[in-house]
């Protein structure tokens, strides 16, 4: 588990896992969550289980089927009906105790937010097209709060070492905001015809974070690629994948 120092309201839990402490075989060794990447469901289900029984969560999570988009969808207004078909979604917020909301990743950037108060929460999945296309924004939306009352912690993510990205990537983001050119710099692997750049996520969520008023940002900065202690689809392509969980106490 990411162990952290950061000031998180009394009401609220939040939870970062890694790829250890579960029952999953290679080369989803071991604590794989997701039931899509191929691994076997019962080892998955195992691990689920152990997820549930090592935090104390209060409830099974809201596991989403994550599509690199930028719906949010909030637990409380779910049927039983829904919850049970996988809603497709890239985030989930509560305002009741009892909900626990979760996103999966395994190079992408997982962003918990809570309210200063610790009422309401929200996990999001923030890979590049959905980070681009607008998730944070749609998440802080959710918030009965104005988003200056807003905490983000960031999870391990691929680092701005590692994430190369073609110019239509760069491009994409710059068109929402020319301040992103600051996150993105030449890769060695770039030519004249085929321009390359190294991208640095954590920093491109910061910069949405920012302009939309949310100063209390705290990041992991650990990079999923470089750290084996984590699962990187960009490093293994076969692999598990972590969760990112938060939830309010009471």
């Amino acid at each position: 588990m990411l162990t952290h120092d950061w000031p998180i309201p009394d009401n609220v839990a939040i939870v970062f896992t890694d790829r250890h402490g579960g029952y999953s075989e290679p080369p989803f060794d071991s604590l794989n969550l997701g039931m899509h990447v191929g691994d076997n469901p019962h080892k998955v289900l195992a691990n689920r289980r152990v997820l549930v029984e090592r935090y104390g969560l209060p409830a099974e999570p809201l596991w989403l089927n994550q599509v690199h988009g930028t719906k949010m969808v909030c637990e409380s207004t779910l049927s039983d009906k829904q919850i049970n078909q996988v809603p497709s979604a890239d985030g989930s917020f509560s305002n009741q105790y009892g909900q626990v909301c979760v996103v999966m990743t395994a190079d992408c950037l997982p962003v918990l937010l809570c309210d200063k108060q610790g009422t309401q929460v929200a996990a999001v999945h923030a890979g590049w097209r959905g980070l681009c296309d607008g998730i944070i924004e749609q998440a802080l939306t959710q918030f009965s709060q104005p988003s200056s009352d807003i905490i983000a912690y960031l999870g391990a993510a691929i680092g701005p070492e590692k994430f190369e990205v073609g110019a239509e990537v760069k491009h994409a983001f710059m068109r929402h905001n020319p301040q992103a050119e600051s996150c993105f710099k030449m890769a060695t692997s770039s030519t004249l015809s085929t321009p390359k750049y190294l991208a640095d996520i954590v920093a491109l969520a910061k910069l949405r974070l920012k302009a939309k008023n949310v100063t209390s940002i705290y990041s992991s900065d650990i990079c999923t690629v470089s750290d084996e202690n984590y699962f990187s689809y960009r490093r293994d392509h076969q692999t598990g994948r972590m969760a990112s969980l938060i939830w309010l106490k009471s």
